[in-house]
């Protein structure tokens, strides 16, 4: 079959050949006869006139009829050269759809750089040990692949006649271990045998699957029945009752942003660390267990946090009514509310201010050790990343989701992995929004000092 396809497609361009050598032949012919004829007008100079005319109509006419002759032919020789290139691309396709695989048809071929994923082939391999794999994702190898098993329908792909897919669970892993470690894209590429931009891409879209599938199940805020044990077990740490969240507000270092530079200019780090810096904010409410209820991420780091928190979502939420007879204890930057709970700030403090200080103190640690093991898990965290500024508020609520899992899964942190929190506290420009909630403050921290409920750390 192959080679009568050959034998007819020869016989196809040695005909066009010949056809063409015809043509050229004939144009020639025409081209001598047309100049004849220009040369026979010229010498006869003393001819009549009428004749002179009669000989010029003549050129005129014969150069009319080669010119057509001309387009005419070239337009043949486009359409035999089309119809030549269907007819070889069909005879392509038969002879792959028959089988001829080798010397028949004409197969395409995708060029792919090899690269080595010689690491992650023994991560993914059962025996490979599990501290190990831990010391590398943060997490255990259930954890993980109850992670993969949950996004598979969200992110797997088909293979296609040029490459194979990449894995559910390669992709999983290229996106924790680079939220785990921070390192360059380079590097990852290296790690896992693929290209940078592959990378970079894989990062992106399983980041997005995890806040589209994930944050809805492990990251909203606690029914009523959950509420009651989150204020039994903060009354058992505080003895403050009623309380159900602890908040707090942290920085993320980013690159100097093209637009709205002055915005994200971090004024606090860049005194303290003689380093012009740029952040964006990180808001989140924890429970006793240091799992987060309430996210809000990505506005400038140069708005304080009580700015931040009028912006969230948890804000407006509690304007409709939700924070009603409840309390959420945060610290000296945030303002006194009807349900934000705050230190005393001034100075000369009595011994009821300072017990209650310092049971407040104790419900802010846990917000703050929170923070202190999302940026030790998710190294990403703590220094500028390559994720452009549009994109990181998704990296960053990725990262937020993957520390609730590893914490109601009770994954342990290794203590070196443990980030120093430091953010400093600034005055809110209003520190007193409500005459109620400081009459409360004040009843509140006198039953734990006259009922033998505070410590004694202040005296």
């Amino acid at each position: 079959m192959n080679d009568n396809n050959a034998t007819v497609r020869k016989r196809r361009r040695i005909n066009s050949d010949a056809d063409d050598g015809s043509t050229q032949k004939k144009k020639k012919n025409e081209d001598e006869e047309v100049n004849d004829t220009l040369t026979s007008f010229l010498d006869k100079e003393d001819q009549p006139e009428f004749e002179r005319k009669n000989a010029m109509l003549d050129y005129y006419s014969n150069n009319h009829d080669y010119c057509s002759d001309v387009e005419e032919s070239e337009q043949i020789k486009r359409k035999r050269s089309r119809a030549t290139a269907t007819e070889d691309g069909a005879d392509s396709k038969d002879a792959k759809s028959n089988g001829g695989g080798g010397g028949g048809g004409v197969q395409r071929r995708l060029w792919v750089k090899d690269r080595s994923g010689a690491w992650w082939d023994e991560c993914n391999k059962p025996q490979f040990p599990e501290q190990e794999f831990k010391k590398a994702f943060r997490m255990g190898k259930a954890t993980f692949e109850a992670i993969c098993e949950e996004l598979n329908s969200v992110i797997v792909k088909e293979d296609t006649t040029l490459r194979n897919a990449i894995p559910v669970k390669q992709r999983v892993a290229v996106c924790i271990w680079r939220l785990a470690t921070g390192d360059p894209l380079r590097l990852v590429s290296k790690r896992f045998g693929l290209g940078i931009s592959t990378c970079h891409k894989l990062v992106l879209e399983v980041c997005t699957a995890i806040k589209n599938v994930l944050m809805p199940k492990y990251l909203n805020w606690p029914d009523e029945v959950s509420l009651r044990k989150i204020k039994n077990e903060f009354e058992s740490i505080s003895s403050i009752p009623n309380v159900v969240g602890s908040i707090y507000t942290s920085h993320v270092p980013i690159i100097a942003p093209k637009i709205s530079l002055a915005a994200y200019f971090n004024k606090r780090h860049t005194e303290r660390n003689q380093k012009t810096s740029y952040s964006i904010t990180v808001q989140g409410v924890v429970d006793p267990r240091g799992v987060f209820t309430d996210v809000c991420i990505g506005w400038p780091g140069s708005m304080n946090d009580d700015q931040v928190l009028e912006k969230s979502a948890l804000f407006n939420r509690a304007n409709g009514g939700l924070m009603k007879g409840v309390w959420i204890v945060g610290g000296s930057g945030y303002p006194l509310m009807d349900w934000v709970l705050v230190p005393y700030t001034q100075q000369n403090l009595t011994w009821t201010q300072h017990a209650f200080n310092e049971k407040t103190g104790e419900v802010q640690k846990v917000a703050k050790d929170a923070f202190a093991r999302l940026k030790g898990r998710w190294s990403c965290l703590q220094k500028r990343t390559e994720v452009k500024l549009q994109d990181l508020p998704i990296v960053l609520g990725a990262c937020c989701v993957l520390h609730n899992i590893c914490e109601s899964r009770n994954e342990e942190i290794d203590p070196e992995l443990m980030f120093d929190i430091v953010d400093d506290d600034m005055v809110p420009e209003v520190a007193l929004r409500s005459v109620n909630s400081m009459k409360a403050r004040d009843a509140i921290a006198h039953d734990l000092l006259h009922h033998g409920l505070a410590g004694t750390k202040f005296l």
